[in-house]
């Protein structure tokens, strides 16, 4: 049987430096998205992580989404293709800055690792076809995946007060 496969690539090393067990870590919040979405496409799926900094992050969201300016995640759904019977099915990308995370995780009073899991959880959605920007209904069916998703990792609510 073909596992989920999570291909995560480290292209700045502080975020190894700032959190410990990094791959474990994002392996298990990428796992926990995929697990809570309701009526989920049958598995397994291949998805890549990129762990980046803000210069490489704005580069590519004004390439792709026209916007100059560095943002926390960004999420790129792979296109759909006929695969062999049993084949992973490609997810897509996600890339996070590193300098975006850690200036949100300091002005959110949370630890890095709990902000970047709600991200990759967020960013998982986003390949799985959730969208929190075509509505406030989606928006919050969104975000309760998010929090439930979270909460499998022991991590609190981040949309609490």
């Amino acid at each position: 049987m073909i596992q989920n496969s999570i291909d995560i690539a480290v292209e700045d090393a502080r975020w190894a430096e700032a959190v410990p067990e990094l791959d474990a870590l994002v392996e298990r919040a990428v796992t926990a998205a995929l697990a809570i979405m309701p009526d989920s496409q049958a598995g397994p799926f291949e998805i890549s992580i990129l762990l980046s900094d803000d210069a490489t992050v704005q580069a590519l969201n004004k390439t792709w989404r026209g916007k100059d300016k560095p943002t926390n995640v960004l999420s790129f759904p792979a296109a759909e293709q006929p695969l062999p019977p049993g084949a992973a099915a490609p997810l897509g990308d996600v890339v996070l800055a590193y300098d975006t995370l850690l200036r949100e995780s300091a002005g959110q009073s949370k630890p890095l690792s709990h902000h970047l899991a709600h991200l990759l959880v967020h960013g998982t959605l986003h390949l799985l076809g959730q969208d929190h920007e075509t509505g406030e209904a989606q928006a919050d069916a969104m975000e309760a995946l998010e929090v439930a998703a979270l909460a499998t990792l022991g991590i609190p609510d981040p949309y609490a007060d």
